[in-house]
């Protein structure tokens, strides 16, 4: 075993040879969208950015469903699967087997093997100080599919937050790899704020971080103010506000919006300076996401406060 569960990482990896080591993930979660169609892509794409954030090649995968059994789920249950086998399909990775149980409330994802060079995982301990942070998608995911189930967000910012989850982590992964990056994660559950320090602690290093530089979906901010934020948010605000140092100029929302849980969010790229503005003008080329938010420092092993943000 080369990286477990010690320090939080996206993905398991296990040594197969001196050249080669198996990347191991699973996922799965319960609608975040209405659609089942694209749930089912949503859930696939999600799954696989696990292994894109370790460095790795995504190779097969296997279902995990949680499925209604009655004769009404039928043809939403076959929209599930669909979205999720195509959206693989366009990933290049089999869908090689699984298993379905019954269950009232829909459950679906995957477990996916993907492959590294043993000396070329990005995993959490790889962060270096004097790093650019980039984020290649937006944040707010949490925020908008609560103003959805509300009513209170447009047919415009519903498609394209639904668009990005559904996006690939794939050519964003092999992007950071070709211009040689330091290490990734993805975002997902424990937003910005969680995900990034587990790499920090992981590193013993710590980050400054600009608000005004994070990409949002629109209509996150307002949504929020309305103080519709899901439960997960605030848990993650709890939980790792001791991590982090506020600048007073950062506004309440802008704090709610960096510990936002996510699903299938971006990458958080962790590039040496040097090579920050080729990293971004060749995502940028691709119409990938890629936003310059903060830079890392180095930190002190035991250091409570591991993030600094300012406006």
């Amino acid at each position: 075993m080369l990286v477990g569960a010690a320090n939080a990482d996206d993905a398991g990896v296990y040594r197969i040879s001196n050249d080669l080591a198996m990347v191991l993930t699973a996922d799965f979660f319960t609608p975040i969208v209405d659609d089942p169609y694209w749930f089912g892509a949503i859930a696939a794409a999600n799954a696989l950015s696990d292994v894109y954030a370790m460095g790795g090649k995504a190779m097969a995968a296997l279902n995990i469903a949680a499925l209604p059994g009655s004769e009404d789920f039928r043809e939403i249950n076959k929209r599930i699967i669909l979205g999720g086998f195509e959206k693989m399909t366009e990933a290049g990775v089999p869908v090689i087997g699984g298993h379905t149980i019954k269950d009232k409330e829909p459950k679906f994802g995957y477990a996916v093997l993907g492959s590294v060079h043993p000396d070329r995982i990005l995993d959490n301990t790889k962060a270096r100080s004097g790093d650019a942070l980039v984020l290649t998608k937006p944040i707010g995911t949490g925020i908008i599919s609560t103003g959805i189930k509300a009513g209170r967000c447009s047919a415009e910012t519903a498609e394209t937050f639904t668009r990005s989850m559904a996006t690939l982590n794939r050519r964003a992964g092999e992007i950071m790899l070709e211009i040689g990056v330091s290490t990734a994660t993805d975002i997902t559950g424990f937003g910005l704020i969680g995900h990034l320090s587990e790499v920090l602690i992981a590193s013993k290093l710590a980050a400054r971080l600009h608000a005004r530089s994070l990409p949002i979906f629109p209509e996150a901010k307002t949504i929020a103010e309305m103080g519709m934020v899901p439960a997960g948010t605030r848990a993650n605000q709890k939980n790792y506000d001791p991590l982090v140092e506020w600048n007073r100029d950062v506004s309440a929302i802008d704090r709610v919006l960096m510990n936002d849980a996510q699903t299938s969010g971006g990458l958080l790229i962790f590039v040496p300076k040097d090579r920050k503005d080729r990293l971004v003008a060749a995502l940028q080329k691709e119409n990938i996401t890629a936003a310059y938010i903060g830079d890392v420092s180095g930190g002190t092993e035991g250091e409570q406060k591991r993030i600094f943000v300012e406006h």
